[in-house]
């Protein structure tokens, strides 16, 4: 029988090296480690990837590709469709290499040592460039990294949520990031004081969000359409009251 053309040495000891790192970590899986799974020596494994460093950037390259090509997409169009362009393909992007990205996280830094480290600034610094926009000031720099943080680090720490509804949550985030206004110089937001008393911490108001973003929205009402989840179960992925799940599906005029 003919092997798949697909599934060749190369692409083999990069699936297995992808599943040793993250069941040990890539300081303690051996080239050696990656050989026995395949029954390979390690001298064929070194014919391949001359350095287990190489290993790792080859695992990154697919992700670097895709974020290269969203941007020089991105590049060219109107500030603000350049903006979202950028911010919601940089989900999509991170979504589907999601366990290679999981599992280099700590590892990331060590692709420093080659061409990868510096593309991957290289697409940070031209990603913060078109969120910002142009003649963009301070602030609007700031928010830009800190929206760009927004639609990777979730994928991360929340390895558990659905993707639908981590993009959904995602982009609603950094939504309400770009369109915060700027603080006041003189507003206290910890602290509120009371008539003849001192500043007393505001607290945070108990229960559950009243409303949903636009994604969440979205997410909710095909979930709903697509009959795989319950109310019940919409409102407790989503983190909000059945109550809220109902009054946003009957805004879309569906019956449930």
């Amino acid at each position: 029988m003919t092997a798949d053309p697909a599934d060749d040495t190369r692409t083999r000891i990069l699936r297995a090296a992808l599943d040793l790192f993250a069941e040990h970590g890539y300081q303690r899986t051996s080239l050696r480690q990656i050989g026995e799974r395949l029954r390979l020596t390690k001298a064929a494994i070194l014919y391949h990837f001359p350095a287990k460093e190489h290993l790792l950037a080859a695992l990154v390259e697919p992700l670097v590709a895709d974020l290269e090509a969203l941007l020089d997409a991105a590049q060219g169009q109107p500030t603000e469709q350049a903006r979202w362009t950028v911010l919601e393909g940089w989900v999509d992007t991170m979504l589907a290499h999601r366990r290679p990205l999981g599992m280099l996280f700590h590892d990331i830094a060590l692709v420093g040592r080659g061409d990868t480290y510096h593309r991957l600034m290289g697409i940070a610094m031209r990603a913060n460039d078109l969120i910002a926009g142009p003649d963009a000031g301070r602030r609007e720099r700031v928010r830009a990294v800190q929206a760009v943080a927004a639609c990777s680090d979730p994928i991360v720490f929340f390895t558990d949520v659905p993707d639908e509804v981590l993009r959904a949550d995602m982009l609603d985030g950094v939504r309400r990031l770009l369109a915060m206004p700027p603080a006041r110089p003189d507003a206290a937001p910890l602290v509120a004081a009371a008539p003849g008393a001192g500043a007393t911490p505001r607290r945070r108001q108990p229960g559950r969000p009243r409303a949903l973003g636009r994604e969440q929205v979205e997410a909710a009402r095909r979930m709903h359409a697509a009959g795989t989840h319950s109310v019940n179960a919409i409102a407790t992925t989503l983190g909000v009251s059945r109550a809220t799940v109902y009054r946003h599906l009957d805004d879309s005029n569906e019956t449930v």
